[in-house]
């Protein structure tokens, strides 16, 4: 298969891989299905998470759906992340890079599956509108209603009529009605402000179930302007295929599982959420634009796909942390020329937004702050510690990186406050009480730039050279020890500093002759000050 065509074909791939859970006992949308995936983000390492599909969905009341739930199929865990890619773990930044820098436009067709059933006029309740579907609370207990967490909501440039895919929590408010969360920064909320200023609504299309590489474009930060369908045919090799709205003047993927069109009114606003968000902390409730629906359609027995969001770790974070590590990589490194790029990482435990650790191999000092001016600039909301470590240092290692700060780097010399960033849904960039938290005080937010590369060259590495510990695992294996896991670095190497002398003494020990550097160094004594001996 040269890519996936609909959700269905991947789910197919997830199972063979052994990446799918098959929950077929009822389960309770409402205060049960979110909370059984969450306990693999709580309570299993990555490598053994998996996505699930329920297959027999109840709610609150009782209501039985026929419709089963995806949730983790994007990104449980990083192999399931390459899944979706079609290519291995280790490749998918540049992969990414290749889909941006060499986007495959898509292209119109007739009608597919998505249009098996439609709803719109007089029939747009006669399965119940959004009633149909079987949208489950993501946090229960917080939540105040299911909210639609893996809709990618298609909208257009009033002025320039290119296409943005972003991903937006979406509340329930009735059948016909959804809340969406479009913060300042959003491009979504650039089309519904330049539809403001021209007195018109917004119309939107919200595509669920899609196939995997629409998902992965639209919860990440592209440049505005650019055609997320471009840059998901682009991960594909080959053009996404699109059918014409029914009722708003929006394209959608042909082999999608469920379209929801409708108007986004610019004259008025509601409020909404709490909603678990990806900082760890409940998300408040905010005024937010409203969706008046007016026409779904979907396959026949559709999928319907949602997303585990809320604390980190969790399949939200992951998804938009590989996303947005390949994003920031292609920046730094092709837009930004900085050749020297070598992984851009962004922890789970920053919600992977706030904490952006860039490796690079220097060829002058200067090169160091470019990186970090560029990441600081890219998104107004990413970044509010952006730390470049040496190439030596791996990213995703967090004793690594808290190695490079705590020994190459000193703060009065290698550390900057920015000013002027967003808040986002960060609850310590104000009260949460607070109704203007989303850019507070004059300058907004900030961001801690810091320069943890090594200034000069430093003595090695102060672990076992390779061939030793090269050796060594040898015999580990062959005692039949638990399996190793190296990490970087997992042998001592030179950066630059070991005078001849020193190399010396070393070669004599390992022959057993450092009698002879100790006659050596009592030849050249020291006198202490203020000693009396000769």
């Amino acid at each position: 298969m040269a890519y996936y065509r609909d959700l269905r074909e991947y789910l197919k791939t997830l199972e063979e891989s052994g990446k799918l859970v098959r929950v077929k006992r009822p389960i309770n949308k409402d205060a049960e299905l979110h909370p059984l995936v969450r306990w693999q983000f709580r309570g299993v390492q990555e490598d053994l998470r998996r996505a699930f599909l329920f297959e027999n969905v109840v709610d609150a009341r009782g209501t039985k759906y026929d419709i089963p739930v995806l949730i983790g199929s994007h990104a449980a865990s990083r192999d399931i992340f390459a899944l979706g890619m079609m290519c291995q773990p280790g490749d998918i930044t540049e992969k990414w890079a290749r889909a941006e820098l060499h986007p495959v436009g898509p292209v119109l067709v007739q009608s597919g599956p998505v249009r098996e059933e439609i709803h719109k006029d007089d029939h747009l309740l006669e399965h119940g509108g959004l009633g149909e579907f079987p949208i489950p609370v993501s946090t229960p207990g917080w939540d105040n209603a299911p909210y639609l967490s893996a809709g990618n909501w298609v909208t257009k440039d009033p002025e320039t009529g290119i296409r943005n895919v972003g991903n937006y929590r979406a509340m329930v408010k009735s059948p016909i009605r959804l809340g969406v969360c479009a913060l300042s920064a959003t491009h979504f909320r650039e089309h519904w402000d330049r539809c403001r200023a021209r007195g018109t609504a917004l119309q939107a299309a919200i595509v669920i179930g899609a196939s995997p590489n629409l998902g992965y474009v639209a919860t990440n930060k592209l440049p505005y302007g650019v055609d997320e369908y471009a840059v998901a045919g682009g991960i594909a090799e080959a053009p996404m295929e699109l059918v014409k709205c029914q009722t708003v003047d929006i394209e959608v993927p042909a082999h999608a599982e469920i379209v929801i069109e409708g108007m986004v009114p610019t004259d008025y606003q509601e409020r909404e959420a709490p909603f678990g968000e990806y900082t760890g902390y409940m998300g408040m409730q905010a005024i937010n634009p409203v969706m008046n629906v007016t026409c779904v359609t979907h396959r026949r027995e559709p999928i319907f796909n949602a997303f585990m969001g809320e604390y980190p770790p969790s399949e939200g974070t992951k998804l938009r942390q590989i996303g947005s590590e390949a994003v920031y990589y292609k920046f730094l490194k092709h837009d930004c020329n900085i050749p020297g790029i070598i992984q851009v990482a962004m922890p789970d435990g920053g919600g992977h937004l706030q904490i952006v650790v860039i490796s690079m191999r220097k060829t002058h000092p200067s090169q160091a702050w470019q990186a970090l001016n560029g990441a600081a600039a890219l998104m107004p909301a990413v970044g509010k510690m952006v730390i470049v470590v040496d190439e030596d240092i791996d990213p995703h290692d967090q004793d690594a990186v808290n190695w490079a700060l705590g020994f190459s780097m000193q703060p009065h010399r290698d550390v900057r406050i920015t000013p002027g960033k967003v808040s986002g849904l960060d609850p310590s960039s104000a009260p949460s009480s607070d109704p203007d938290r989303r850019y507070p005080g004059v300058t907004g937010c900030s961001a801690m730039l810091i320069d943890a590369t090594r200034k000069w060259a430093y003595p090695p590495v102060s672990l076992p050279k390779k061939e030793f510990m090269e050796r060594a695992r040898q015999i580990w294996e062959e005692e039949g020890f638990p399996t190793l896991k190296p990490r970087t670095p997992w042998y001592g190497y030179s950066l630059g500093y070991w005078p001849e002398e020193l190399e010396e003494e070393a070669r004599l020990a390992l022959k057993g002759e450092h009698y002879t550097t100790g006659e050596k160094l009592a030849k050249k004594k020291f006198l202490s000050a203020g000693s009396n001996s000769a």
